[in-house]
């Protein structure tokens, strides 16, 4: 706060290389003050941050959907109902937990069942040894398996995967904003990044991290934090801006939650997120729900109860 008070709101990118100068990591907390700065400088300007950030080049964003529960039966019921809601129809399975033989069937299962109505690709969060994934590889690309998320937890193993099998390998832990992007293109340790505007340190450091992509031939793919309404726009007005996102995006945080804090739900049909038009991030916020929402209020309001 004391490196902020008194700077010209203006000037994001001035603000946030000093704050980059006197602060070490906190990427998540940068990331918030980046884009609290440009929705106001949008509010200001009567632009949305997709233009603040050099213009979109798409309208609505492609959303994928996790299927976590790991019973099959279960997955292609919930699967079947997003096709016919027409809400999704790219779907990735957490696994790593069981062993391989055993993911790989649930895998499999699952886009037999499903067939050429939709994509499959997994996130295996680091769990695999390089032994396991050139195993699972292989078997999950022959099961129709489009994409592996970060099987394994180095760069230099994730090099060692890439183009072994007829499966994309992305990267998503091992990308903590452009010198990991950088680092992990020299050692062409990926087919496709994860990039995530929280995780990069800011909107602007997430572009950078595309740039760097776009450079090295590297394919993109939108991820997420899970965050709520707000990260999740801010999210979709970078993503935006990607010359190619060849993957889409997994923005399908807000869809989790059972309480809405938007005057008006952000748009989710045909498989696609809009982009919000309007000034700045597009959205405006239920204050009632949000002061409802708010844990210093609850905490008073206990502390008052005893």
């Amino acid at each position: 706060a004391p490196l902020l008070v008194g700077a010209d709101a203006s000037h994001v990118p001035a603000i946030m290389a000093k704050l980059d100068k006197a602060i070490r990591d906190n990427r998540f907390a940068k990331c918030a003050v980046e884009t609290a700065l440009f929705d106001a400088l949008g509010q200001r300007t009567g632009l949305p941050v997709s233009q603040l950030l050099g213009g979109r080049v798409r309208e609505s964003l492609a959303v994928a959907w996790t299927l976590a529960s790991g019973d099959t039966a279960k997955d292609i019921d919930e699967a079947e109902r997003m096709l016919a809601q027409r809400r999704h129809n790219i779907f990735k399975l957490k696994i790593g937990r069981r062993a391989v033989a055993d993911d790989v069937a649930h895998v499999a299962a699952i886009k037999k069942a499903l067939g050429d109505r939709a994509a499959v690709r997994v996130d295996v969060n680091m769990a695999w040894s390089e032994l396991q994934a050139q195993h699972g590889l292989a078997a999950l690309a022959d099961a129709g398996c489009e994409l592996a998320e970060q099987p394994v937890a180095t760069a230099e193993a994730l090099a060692r995967l890439k183009g072994r099998y007829p499966i994309a390998v992305m990267a998503d832990e091992s990308l903590t904003g452009p010198a990991s992007a950088f680092a992990l293109a020299r050692v062409a340790g990926a087919d496709v990044f994860a990039v995530k505007i929280e995780q990069s340190g800011g909107l602007r450091a997430a572009q950078q991290v595309a740039a760097i992509a776009d450079a090295a031939g590297i394919s993109l793919y939108g991820g997420t934090m899970l965050e709520g309404a707000v990260g999740t726009v801010a999210s979709a007005h970078v993503f935006a801006t990607f010359r190619d996102l060849q993957w889409g995006t997994e923005l399908f945080g807000p869809l989790l939650l059972t309480e809405e804090i938007l005057a008006q739900p952000l748009q989710y049909q045909d498989f696609q997120l809009a982009v919000p038009t309007a000034p700045g991030l597009g959205i405006a916020l239920d204050e009632d729900r949000v002061q409802f929402f708010r844990r210093d209020k609850k905490r008073s309001a206990a502390v008052a109860a005893h």
